[in-house]
């Protein structure tokens, strides 16, 4: 018998609720907190009778969280709340000596930066406790980076360029909302970007480098260059690596809005002085905006996201494409969210299992590309995702 405890009832957090309540067999007991009790009822009811427990927690008080976790009798913790919350998750999954696993880095509430620094530093802590944390198992990262490592194992010798290639051609109808956390989303776009080529990391403008990708049934999408986190762990586990970059799509309507938001400062971090109050303009833009779970029933379209990994192979030159298309809304109709949640839950899900199967074993901080890669590419295949693989 397996007890999960799923901190975060967000979009990404129902859709990981539902998959457990799939997944019986390894999750027995299944429990979903948050700082908003009402948060998990409303996920809770989309379910049936007595399928989860739900429970109150404040996910930055590290002794609050390990008292909840030692109270279900967790086997793992499934950390899909904010970013900012990672470390002192972790923290009670040390306390408590339990396994953790999320889905994101950790993000500094006061700086516009996200790095694995401060979760890697507590490989130590986790390896004394005897337990284990996976990091970045949901998509991109996550799938991303299983992708990475089956073409490793499977299709090259080495590898010497990855481009990660991230594609929503969802539409929901507003003039201008994020698919997860509007908070976090537009941190990530608005920064600088950064690649890494030959052993440094180049730092470009935002949207500065772009291309037109064709992605199979979406069709060709301006794609963007960024910063994201996957590529910070494989660059030190893909060997012969020289070059890895990311590029997301973003519609004319969204980068028009984005832009004219950040030129009055609505994107920013720093509080400032409104009518003798504090606010944070980027956390009152949240508040205005529509909520991402709110998007599912209303979405409509597909998300493809992939790498395209080239190198050498029997020392002859070989290009391949491994990608995951779904469909908006037939993730609305299986787990009532839309892909974006889905892409992210499901793979939550499937490490999870990897982990109390025993499939995936280690003792301190990991992130996804250093395990084999074959047992988390069949759950893909069973448990929503199907993938493919084209030679180019």
């Amino acid at each position: 018998m397996s007890t999960v405890l799923i901190i975060g009832a967000g979009g990404v957090g129902g859709v990981v609720t539902h998959k457990c309540v799939l997944n019986r067999v390894t999750f027995t007991k299944i429990v979903l907190a948050s700082r908003r009790l009402e948060s998990c009822e409303k996920i809770q009811k989309q379910l049936p009778t007595g399928a989860i427990e739900i429970a109150q927690v404040d996910a930055d008080n590290v002794q609050e969280t390990a008292d909840l976790i030692k109270k279900v009798g967790a086997d793992i913790v499934i950390n899909v709340a904010l970013p900012y919350q990672d470390l002192s998750i972790m923290d009670a999954c040390t306390k408590a000596g339990v396994d953790y696993l999320d889905t994101a880095n950790y993000e500094h509430p006061d700086v516009a930066k996200f790095e694995y620094k401060e979760q890697w530093a507590r490989h130590e802590q986790f390896k004394k406790a005897n337990i284990m944390a996976l990091l970045g198992s949901g998509f991109d990262p996550g799938v991303t980076n299983v992708f990475c490592a089956y073409a490793q194992k499977h299709y090259f010798d080495e590898i010497h360029t990855i481009d990660i290639l991230d594609c929503n051609d969802g539409d929901h109808g507003y003039p201008f909302a994020t698919n997860f956390n509007p908070e976090i989303n537009l941190r990530e776009v608005s920064a600088k970007g950064r690649y890494w080529e030959n052993g440094t990391w180049i730092e470009t403008d935002p949207m500065q480098i772009h291309m037109s990708w064709d992605y199979p049934e979406v069709g060709p999408k301006e794609s963007y260059l960024l910063y994201h986190e996957e590529m910070e762990s494989l660059v030190q586990h893909i060997k012969g690596l020289k070059r890895i970059r990311f590029f997301m799509t973003f519609g004319e309507s969204y980068l028009m809005h984005m832009k004219a938001l950040e030129n009055v400062g609505m994107l920013g971090i720093e509080a400032v002085e409104h009518k003798g109050q504090k606010i944070v303009p980027i956390e009152f833009l949240k508040t205005l905006l529509p909520d991402p779970a709110s998007l599912g029933p209303r979405t409509k379209g597909k998300t493809n996201i992939g790498i395209v990994a080239e190198g050498i192979k029997d020392s002859q030159p070989k290009k391949i494409y491994i990608y995951q298309v779904s469909d908006h809304e037939k993730c609305y109709a299986e787990v009532q969210s839309q892909a974006v949640s889905y892409t992210t839950g499901v793979p939550a899900m499937i490490g999870a299992k990897l982990l109390l199967e025993g499939k995936w074993r280690g003792k301190g901080v990991f992130n996804m590309e250093e395990f084999d890669p074959d047992p988390f590419m069949d759950e893909l295949n069973t448990q929503g995702l199907p993938w493919q693989i084209k030679e180019l």
